[in-house]
């Protein structure tokens, strides 16, 4: 993998640090000539989801995009939560407002899911392939 199709960045778990989290994204796919235009509603949702049911006082979340050399791409957002694993198939949810952004998230994702990640956090993965479509 080549490394400019790489980014990792630390952002802080506030509403404003979910914003630049999408504006990145949209920069960064621009810059790497990759024509996913789901990936920054993809970001923007699991942004939102780590500031929101993330988010520990004093810690940040960070963001990792990896455009793959098939065009896959791998967004990668981690929380201070893993304690709070999202749950897709969560009947309540269904029917309610909760869980509707990680059914945008499957939607547009071939694949996603959720990792352990070190010091009780936990990584919310989505991987993008050209062509998909979304809902």
């Amino acid at each position: 993998m080549n490394q400019k199709n790489h980014l990792r960045i630390q952002l802080s778990a506030t509403r404003r640090g979910a914003r630049l989290a999408r504006l990145l994204t949209e920069r960064q796919l621009a810059e790497w000539g990759a024509p996913f235009e789901e990936a920054t509603q993809v970001v923007a949702e699991l942004a939102s989801n780590a500031v929101l049911h993330g988010r520990v006082r004093g810690r940040d979340f960070r963001l990792g995009l990896t455009l793959h050399d098939d065009g896959t791409l791998r967004i990668e957002v981690t929380d201070a939560r893993g304690d709070r694993v999202p749950c897709l198939h969560d009947p309540v949810a269904e029917e309610s407002e909760r869980g509707r952004g990680l059914r945008i998230v499957a939607a547009y994702a071939e694949r996603w899911g959720v990792a352990e990640a070190p010091a009780g956090a936990k990584i919310v993965w989505a991987e993008l392939v050209p062509g998909r479509g979304g809902p």
